[in-house]
C-alpha cells in the first residue's frame, strides 16, 4: 500500500504555498501578523540563558524578526534563509537600507541562502516566525534544523493552529463550500514531532488573537495579505461576483453590536534544545580481538577473587 503524501495527510496545497509566497513578496511590508507574532516571540528570548554565535533566521524577510535579534543579539551572525530565489533578492535587496538605519552603519553585511545545503553547522539558534504552517512535512524539517543546530542550541517557532479562522470555517461549512483553510497542526502535535526527531525538553503554548475589519472587503484583503486559502480542496477556478457578493454579506452577518467582524487567530509558540547524542541501548558495537581477550581475561581474574573458597 502506498503510504499518503504528507501534502494530503496535512491537508496544504505545496504550489498553492508557492502562488502566496510569490505574491506576497510584492508586497512592500511584511503582513501585520507577522510582525507582530514576531514581537511576542522575542519576549520568549529573554528566558533564555544561551547567547548565540550563530543564529538561522528561517524565511526572514516574511518572518519580521530581524529588529529583534539583532537588539538581542547584537554580536552574532545571523544568516536569513529564504523559501526561494525571488525572497532572497528581495532580503538582499533590502540590506540597502537609508543613511539613518543603525543597521546600515554596523559593518556587518547582510548574508541570506535560498539553498540550504550550504548552510554551515553547529548553530545555536534556530529563529522561525509565522512559517511552519505553510510547510507541508514539518517532521523534515525539524530533522534539518536539529542538523544545522549544535549541542545545547535550540530552536524557536511560532505559526498558526487549528484555531485559527474558526468562524470562516463554521460559515463556509453552513453554506457547504470547500474548508477556506488549510490543516493546521496541534501545538501537542508538534511537540511530539520536536521530541521524534531528537529535540529534548520542548516547550509549547499557544494564544488566540482576535482581529477586526470595519467591512467585508478589508477582511479579505487582509487574508489575501496573510497568503490566501492553500487548502488542496478549495475551489478550482475564479469565483463568480455573485459568489462575492454573498460571501461578503454571510460575513458582515458576522459583525458585533460594534459592527466590525472579529475572527480568530491562534498562534503556536514553541522552543526545544539539541541535548548530547545518548547511545541507544540497540547500538551497534565493535570490539577487537584483543580487547574481547583483555575483557575475558579480567572478568576470569575478578570471578577468581570474588570465590571465597579459593
Amino acid at each position: 500500500m502506498l503510504a499518503t503524501p504528507p501534502s494530503a495527510a496535512r491537508r496544504l496545497d505545496a504550489t498553492a504555498v508557492s502562488a502566496a509566497l510569490h505574491r506576497l513578496a510584492r508586497s512592500p511590508q511584511p503582513p501585520w501578523l507577522h510582525t507582530e507574532v514576531a514581537r511576542r516571540m522575542a519576549e520568549r528570548l529573554e528566558v533564555i540563558l544561551l547567547q548565540p554565535e550563530l543564529v538561522l533566521d528561517w524565511w526572514g524577510a516574511l518572518g519580521a524578526g530581524a529588529e529583534h535579534l539583532t537588539r538581542q543579539y547584537p554580536k552574532a551572525r545571523r544568516i536569513v534563509v529564504e523559501p526561494d530565489a525571488e525572497w532572497l533578492a528581495r532580503s538582499l535587496e533590502a540590506a540597502h537600507r537609508p543613511w539613518w538605519s543603525a543597521a546600515r552603519w554596523s559593518g556587518t553585511a547582510l548574508e541570506a541562502v535560498a539553498d540550504t545545503s550550504a548552510l554551515p553547522q553547529g548553530a545555536q539558534l534556530v529563529w522561525a516566525n509565522m512559517m511552519l504552517h505553510a510547510v507541508v512535512d514539518p517532521p523534515a524539517l525539524f530533522e534539518r534544523w536539529h542538523g544545522l543546530l549544535g549541542v545545547d542550541g535550540f530552536v524557536m517557532f511560532s505559526c498558526l493552529g487549528p484555531g485559527t479562522l474558526r468562524e470562516l470555517r463554521a460559515l463556509y461549512a453552513r453554506l457547504g463550500w470547500p474548508a477556506p483553510t488549510p490543516g493546521f497542526i496541534d501545538m501537542h502535535d508538534l511537540g511530539d514531532m520536536l521530541v521524534r526527531t531528537g529535540f529534548a525538553d520542548p516547550v509549547m503554548d499557544q494564544e488566540t488573537l482576535t482581529l477586526q475589519w470595519a467591512s467585508p472587503a478589508a477582511l479579505l484583503a487582509e487574508l489575501r495579505g496573510l497568503g490566501g486559502n492553500t487548502a488542496p480542496d478549495r475551489a478550482q477556478g475564479l469565483r463568480t461576483p455573485g459568489w462575492r457578493q454573498r460571501l461578503e454579506r454571510e460575513l458582515a452577518a458576522l459583525a458585533g453590536p460594534d459592527g466590525k467582524i472579529g475572527l480568530s487567530f491562534e498562534v503556536a509558540y514553541g522552543h526545544a534544545f539539541k541535548a548530547k547524542p545518548k547511545l541507544r541501548a540497540d547500538a551497534l558495537a565493535t570490539v577487537s580481538l584483543a580487547d574481547m581477550q583483555s575483557m575475558v581475561r579480567t572478568s576470569r581474574s575478578r570471578a577468581q577473587g570474588s570465590d571465597p573458597l579459593r
